[in-house]
């Protein structure tokens, strides 16, 4: 029997909560990577018409997905927001110029925090978040929430940022303090405006509010564990303490930082791409200490690999345990999705 959203929603919530479920959440996605591609970066319509299909393909899967709408504007929308040049291109999310390189470190003590109300590229964001408010019934997820560091990496040319995090400290904290002001002026202008809200997040998983909003950290996959306590932990920090909460995803492997980002105050989950990690890093870690939301897509696993998403996922309650455990996946069509909604309901309900 097919749960109600109600019903998804009251087991999610327990779930985030550590609480003991009948079923272990999850989630199965229909497709490719949506990115905010030429396509869609500019075209409302387009957007919500590709939301819409991707739902209606849905139908008839058993998970725990709820119908809803992301804005999508990309990963770099912040640090666009600073002023980084960006180019819409038909491949992924837009690309950006940084602004700073080794050869202008002292001009972050100039930058200007962008006005989360009149700056042209976040009034593009709310433009979108009108669009779609008035065309559709759908609850929306939350436009694109980069952590600081991803937006620090962008604003200052990527390799020349990880090496700066040692030779210039003092420079890089000027950076990551106006980008985590910035960060949360964002999220805040976003609650303001959006009147249905599905999740504290852009990704599909239901995060109520009260758990605290869910970043991408992708570029603590390449720092030590010093560094990330550092650059990573203080500022995730202060964007809990904004939002009464914080879920932490990052891709890659991350061995390295997993103890540290159990140090975030006020963590209340970990979101990892968990073939591309170490697991007994993570079950020593966090295993049952926080909520563990552990995504294998399909392509996840490698162009070439054959793998069973169904006894994949079994062997992950089975290392992890279940408790405050979320799994997502994919398949490449609907029906797919269907015999696999119907397998995983097998395996990991009691």
């Amino acid at each position: 029997m097919m749960l109600s959203n109600e019903e998804k929603k009251t087991l999610i919530g327990k779930n985030w909560r550590l609480e003991d479920v009948p079923e272990v959440p999850f989630l199965i996605e229909v497709g490719g990577f949506h990115a905010a591609t030429a396509k869609y970066f500019s075209d409302h319509a387009a957007e919500l018409g590709w939301n819409v299909d991707f739902h209606k393909q849905r139908e008839g899967v058993y998970d725990y997905g709820m119908p809803n709408i992301k804005p999508n504007q990309g990963i770099n929308i912040i640090a666009s927001a600073f002023g980084c040049e960006y180019k819409v291109n038909d491949e992924a999310d837009p690309w950006v110029t940084p602004l700073i390189r080794d050869d202008n470190v002292q001009d972050v003590h100039t930058l200007k925090l962008p006005d989360p109300k009149t700056n042209p590229v976040l009034e593009k964001a709310w433009e979108r978040v009108d669009y779609l408010q008035s065309h559709s019934d759908l609850p929306l997820r939350l436009v694109n929430v980069p952590s600081p560091l991803v937006t620090a990496s962008l604003i200052w040319e990527y390799t020349s940022f990880i090496t700066a995090t040692l030779l210039h400290p003092l420079e890089v904290h000027v950076l990551m303090e106006k980008v985590t002001e910035a960060t949360i002026a964002y999220l805040r202008e976003q609650l303001a405006r959006i009147r249905n809200l599905h999740t504290m997040g852009h990704e599909m998983w239901h995060i109520p509010r009260e758990v605290g909003v869910r970043i991408s950290d992708d570029t603590a996959a390449i720092m030590s564990p010093k560094l990330y306590r550092e650059f990573g932990v203080k500022y995730n920090s202060m964007i809990s303490r904004a939002m009464g909460g914080i879920v932490v995803h990052s891709c890659g492997s991350v061995k390295n930082v997993v103890e540290p980002m159990m140090e975030i105050e006020g963590l209340r989950g970990l979101d990892f791409t968990i073939p591309q990690t170490d697991w007994e890093t993570v079950r020593k870690a966090a295993a049952g200490k926080t909520a563990l939301c552990l995504r294998h897509y399909s392509w996840d696993h490698g162009p070439d690999e054959k793998v069973d998403l169904a006894a994949y996922s079994k062997k992950l309650v089975d290392f992890f345990g279940r408790k405050g455990l979320f799994i997502q996946t994919s398949t490449s069509t609907a029906q797919e999705a269907r015999e696999l909604g119907a397998s995983l309901h097998r395996v990991l309900s009691r």
